[in-house]
């Protein structure tokens, strides 16, 4: 799970904590292949390629929790997903910290309302908006 790849996440920058996951899902892809992860995973084996391939296409939390659900010994996606998100909630709350501390933490590069709808699931949040907030609550902790 992503809230889990790293210890002191808070640590890291942001653009970091976000290739530190990208390297997770290189790894999954690696070693199961990109036809078995595409199938599995729902994922277009393009995204798939690119991401071996060193570039950066634009994947929800969604998208990478499918690519960490065809390993073994992991939750199914929608599962990986909620608590990804759910680790955000709890940070913010052992921070105390509210959606408008967040937003001008990360610099209103997402509004308190984004923040919000994205991180209870009724919106689609991108890998690098995951980690963009994962960092920022946890060095807040």
């Amino acid at each position: 799970m992503f809230h889990e790849v790293v210890d002191a996440p808070g640590e890291y920058t942001p653009e970091e904590l976000y290739e530190l996951y990208v390297a997770e899902l290189v790894a999954a892809i690696e070693s199961h292949g990109v036809e078995e992860i595409a199938e599995r995973a729902g994922v277009e084996m393009g995204t798939l390629r690119a991401l071996l391939d060193g570039e950066e296409p634009e994947l929800t939390l969604e998208e990478g929790a499918s690519i960490l659900a065809v390993l073994a010994d992991t939750p199914d996606a929608e599962t990986i997903a909620t608590l990804s998100r759910d680790a955000l909630l709890m940070g913010m709350t052992t921070a105390v910290l509210d959606v408008e501390a967040v937003e001008s933490g990360v610099g209103g590069q997402l509004e308190a309302r984004e923040i919000q709808s994205k991180v209870e699931g009724r919106f689609p949040m991108t890998l690098r908006e995951f980690a963009l907030l994962h960092q920022f609550i946890e060095s807040k902790k």
